[in-house]
């Protein structure tokens, strides 16, 4: 696949799962519909390695960074977007990740010695200052509403904590590592570090098999997880972990629309300026980015 129909991917599934995430809230304990859902991913990421007869084997040392990578990416940001969810609107959530390609940019200066470029620095501003605009009436709730507020802190410490993933992703990557392979084992590392959390939280592992839950859960396993990942693992391997970061600058657009049919969001003047602007930086960051440096 190209670059863009990587980026699509990615987009297109991300966008859909913010309100996936919603038939789970309620039937279950944020940890444990987190632990079912990367625990079945990576059931599935297993097969599909012994079926293709894919190498599992792998030095401790690669185990250790894949560790780190699960645990942030499958585990504990997820743990936090759920949470996020459950007080505020899905859109309000997915509007955070827009600052993953500044973050993710300035990441890779710090531990990679990666250069920060002008273009890509002012595609992720522009993002940036998209989104704010699209959400920028739900800001304003900030002050008076506790459960935005609250929203709002989980929603940070979850995109704090993917960028850091991302950081471990770039570094398995630059090793060596196989995609499919990482993300079998990242899963399923991530998976088992939420039920810890659930042990020590004294959370309950039951929940209540609605259909949509279960269909919920189907879809954020197999698509949000394996297929999406895959794809974005494969995009930060291609063009950097600074542009794929830029995902989250789309996702939220897709997130919004859907957010307008099924949760009440009302698109303003300032919604349609924002996704002008997101839709101008995404332009900026990938263009060329098929090209090699």
């Amino acid at each position: 696949m190209s670059v863009l129909q990587l980026f699509g991917a990615c987009v297109a599934i991300w966008g859909t799962t913010w309100i996936a995430i919603t038939f789970q809230l309620g039937h279950a304990a944020p940890e444990a519909s987190v632990f079912y859902r990367f625990l079945l991913a990576s059931a599935l990421l297993f097969a599909w390695c012994f079926a293709r007869g894919l190498r599992l084997r792998l030095p401790p040392r690669d185990h250790a960074w894949i560790a780190l990578q699960g645990v942030l990416m499958f585990g504990v940001s997820y743990v936090c977007v759920y949470y996020a969810e459950s007080q505020v609107v899905s859109g309000l959530v997915a509007v955070g990740f827009s600052a993953s390609p500044l973050l993710n940019m300035v990441g890779m200066r710090v531990f990679f010695g990666t250069p920060m470029t002008a273009r890509v620095a002012a595609g992720a501003a522009l993002g940036i200052a998209g989104i704010t605009l699209v959400f920028w009436p739900e800001f304003a709730h900030l002050e008076a509403d506790r459960a935005v507020a609250a929203g709002a802190a989980y929603t940070a410490a979850a995109v704090a904590i993917s960028a850091l993933s991302n950081l471990a992703a770039h570094r398995n990557h630059r090793a060596g590592i196989p995609v499919w392979q990482n993300m079998a084992w990242g899963m399923l590392y991530g998976a088992l570090s939420t039920g810890v959390l659930i042990v020590a939280l004294h959370r309950p592992l039951g929940f209540e098999p609605t259909a949509g839950y279960l269909l919920s859960l189907a879809y954020l396993a197999v698509f949000g997880s394996v297929l999406a990942f895959g794809a974005f693992l494969n995009l930060l391997g291609r063009i950097g972990a600074a542009r794929a970061g830029y995902v989250g600058v789309m996702v939220p657009i897709v997130a919004l629309v859907i957010s307008g049919l099924f949760e009440g969001f009302r698109w303003q003047a300032l919604t349609l300026a924002g996704v002008a602007i997101s839709v101008a930086g995404n332009a900026i960051i990938l263009r060329r980015a098929d090209r090699p440096a």
